[in-house]
């Protein structure tokens, strides 16, 4: 028997819903919303998601269809082919629909356009026209910064998501963003590089609430932190957020940008190395070590495992807890970004360290 053939991608694409005309959107989705009256059309923010990575419309609508289950919004999945000489658009819309309490359908819109070609001005048009007026716009940026991520894109963002561990050069990469927000002193800042610290933070702070581990936070003169290769952003931004809060000052640095020790040196004049191993078997992050004479707190997640496991060591005296590991998908990140909101602002205390660590 033959293997099954793959999709064509006029099938493929059908998938993304009804192709229609880019100047008849708004049209097409009103006739949509009237097909079925027992559908509630919802939406709270604009979420558009932008790609350059050939066949990303079909990947982020089905990350849109799992998304919309618990966050209601008009979706717009950019793909874009800029190497192609013909500028070209196509558009189709659908609607995720789910139901609520078994009753009526909730369904959130979705655009979804391909464009070829020089896309700078045709995108922004094209996006901005089809946006919900007055509702935030989270913007969900896929891969290295483009010549389209420019000020005046930037200029209407509310909430901007990356993910660092994707660039070849993140300090050039952040480089640019600082650049293009100066017009935006309101942006919010969301990295899955971040986000992938969020169970190894919470542990660090838990682990200090017991008195035991209290009496040597100011005593700590080693930081062990062993990550995946593809994830050294996750491990300094953890690094950073520990000097951060800790009021750690910089000490002698070796190695430059690829610097795998770091030095530092405590409000009460200890001297801390900080080392960063690579694991290529491990999660992201795979173990936090503080240590402080014979005393240590381990957060360690071993490959595979559910859990997060926290331990306190010291002479006499052992205690270990267990927590959920942090999200791995992209789209399970990204709903734990939408999920909490805020402003981020622990993010932006610590990014200027984490970028000083990048050189």
């Amino acid at each position: 028997m033959s293997a099954p053939s793959q999709p064509t991608l006029s099938e493929a694409r059908a998938e993304l819903g009804i192709e229609v005309p880019v100047h008849a959107i708004d049209r097409e989705l009103h006739k949509l919303r009237a097909q079925d009256e027992s559908r509630t059309h919802a939406s709270l923010i604009n979420l558009v998601v932008y790609s350059e990575k050939p066949g990303a419309l079909l990947e982020n609508s089905a990350i849109v269809r799992h998304l919309t289950r618990e966050h209601a919004c008009r979706a717009i999945l950019v793909e874009v082919d800029p190497d192609q000489p013909v500028p070209g658009i196509q558009a189709w819309i659908t609607a995720h629909c789910h139901l609520d309490h078994g009753r009526r359908s909730v369904c959130c819109e979705q655009i979804a356009l391909h464009l070829t070609g020089k896309v700078t001005g045709r995108f922004r048009n094209t996006v901005f026209a089809h946006l919900d007026s007055d509702l935030p716009l989270v913007f969900w940026w896929q891969g290295e910064l483009s010549g389209i991520f420019s000020e005046r894109l930037v200029s209407v963002i509310d909430r901007l998501i990356i993910d660092s561990s994707s660039w070849v050069d993140p300090a050039e990469s952040f480089r640019k963003i600082d650049e293009a927000s100066h017009s935006n002193g309101d942006l919010i800042l969301q990295d899955h590089a971040w986000s992938r610290t969020w169970q190894f933070r919470l542990g660090v702070a838990s682990i200090f609430d017991d008195p035991t581990a209290q009496g040597a936070i100011a005593e700590i003169d080693r930081v062990e932190i062993a990550y995946h290769p593809d994830h050294r952003n996750s491990a300094l931004q953890l690094l950073a957020w520990l000097a951060v809060q800790a009021g750690w000052s910089d000490a002698k640095r070796d190695g430059g940008k690829a610097a795998k020790n770091f030095n530092f040196v405590s409000p009460a004049g200890i001297a801390i190395e900080a080392q960063l191993r690579e694991d290529a078997a491990a999660p992201p992050v795979s173990m936090l070590v503080l240590r402080a004479g014979d005393r240590s707190a381990v957060i360690s997640q071993a490959a595979g495992s559910a859990h997060v496991e926290r331990r306190i060591e010291a002479p006499g005296y052992k205690a270990s807890s267990l927590s959920p590991i942090d999200p791995v998908s992209a789209g399970d990140l990204v709903a734990m970004q939408l999920a909490r909101g805020g402003k981020n602002s622990l993010f932006s205390k610590i990014l200027p360290r984490f970028r000083a660590m990048l050189g």
